[in-house]
């Protein structure tokens, strides 16, 4: 028992701690909030009021005990889990896409047992993080030889980096798409792999990309749905209310409502029925109604200084997979963060990402635990000083 307490101390005085208390900081906030925003969807749904408040409370205890095995774990061994994560979480896509039923428009939700609806194409994210990091380092003597061929090792690259975006566009969860492809955008901006072959690459998928778009258009008759063209209707949504601006429109008001320093804490006009699952993709709007806007930037600065802090950990990291897990990382929260807020602010479709740290969701908020537990992993290893590059 002594030995645990004192590998636990161990983890823990190894850690980044400003990254440490900045996010149980903002996970602390979200969680607490959740009890306000999911009040009216409570008593709606004829369920307890604090029942979204202790669902998305086990998902935070559970991230957190998948999290304290990743401490311990070493990265230099995450070779063969990685795999078997990928190819699963493969299969377990594929499988949606094909016999899954309709969630929200969306074919990525799986019903399991005791634990409920899970969204595997979360879990997508760390996962192909972890594998483009791996490929990067493995491939790394190789990519920067420029006396042989790359295009085994490049297509390698893009087959673990495009497959899961593929098959999440399929599932016609295009908020999900988008991230996943972008993650992948930016680490291959940041790869080791030679700039003529970046060139090469993006002209290739350029042409890839029109000719999936030419046969969807040939076998179905469209490559967005009515529903996800509806979503592109947020230049002034109140003016097409009922025809799909009326989420955006709503957040606008609440926005509006709360104005500097806000409505008080559970007093918010909008979540009652007039924006749909106020605890999940616009809790952000809620925020805004009952704390104001001066209080909301403090939020802000917690989303500032958790990805610098990434960002600052991965130019430290003393291995390739480190840097480039953390660039992952990094581009992961960043994404959610630009696509959940531009869809509330406006500024582009309200694709229902969910907010990091804030919004209710027991799939996102465990893989947000576990791609932050691998950056502080990095951050042990590195100040330990185990591994070279």
């Amino acid at each position: 028992m002594r030995k645990v307490v004192k590998s636990i101390k161990h983890i823990i005085q190894d850690m980044d701690k400003t990254l440490l208390f900045v996010s149980i900081a903002l996970f602390v906030f979200g969680l607490l909030n959740i009890v306000t925003a999911s009040s009216s969807e409570a008593v709606t749904s004829e369920a307890p009021l604090y029942y979204y408040f202790y669902q998305q409370l086990k998902m935070l205890v559970a991230g957190f005990i998948v999290s304290i095995i990743i401490f311990g774990y070493d990265t230099k061994k995450y070779k063969l889990p990685a795999l078997l994560g990928f190819v699963a979480i493969l299969g377990i896509l594929l499988y949606l896409s094909m016999y899954g039923t309709d969630h929200r428009g969306s074919r990525n939700w799986i019903a399991l047992p005791i634990v409920g609806r899970v969204q595997p194409s979360e879990f997508a994210k760390p996962v192909m993080i972890v594998c483009l990091a791996l490929l990067f380092e493995l491939f790394y003597a190789r990519l920067r030889n420029k006396k042989i061929n790359h295009y085994d090792m490049i297509g390698i690259i893009l087959f673990v980096g495009l497959s899961y975006p593929a098959i999440v566009f399929l599932q016609k969860d295009f908020g999900t798409m988008f991230i996943l492809f972008m993650i992948f955008f930016v680490m291959f901006l940041g790869s080791p792999i030679l700039k003529i072959d970046k060139l090469k690459t993006f002209g290739f998928l350029v042409v890839l990309a029109i000719f999936a778009g030419l046969v969807l258009l040939s076998t179905k008759g469209y490559i967005l749905s009515p529903e996800q063209l509806d979503r592109f209707n947020f230049f002034n949504p109140c003016s097409n209310y009922e025809e799909g601006g009326y989420q955006t429109c709503n957040g606008f008001i609440a926005i509006n409502d709360g104005g500097a320093f806000g409505l008080g804490g559970g007093k918010s006009k909008q979540k009652y029925s007039y924006i749909p699952e106020p605890h999940t993709d616009s809790v952000f709007a809620i925020i805004v109604e009952e704390q104001g806007f001066f209080k909301s930037l403090v939020i802000f600065l917690g989303y500032i200084i958790v990805l610098k802090r990434i960002l600052s950990l991965s130019s430290k990291a003393n291995t390739l997979r480190g840097r480039y897990i953390c660039l992952g990382v990094a581009t992961y929260i960043f994404m959610h963060i630009l696509v959940n807020l531009g869809g509330i602010f406006g500024i582009m479709p309200l694709t229902g990402v969910p907010n990091p740290f804030l919004s209710y969701g027991g799939s996102f908020t465990i893989s947000l635990i576990i791609s932050l537990a691998l950056v502080q992993r990095i951050h042990i290893e590195t100040k330990r000083q185990k591994i070279k590059v």
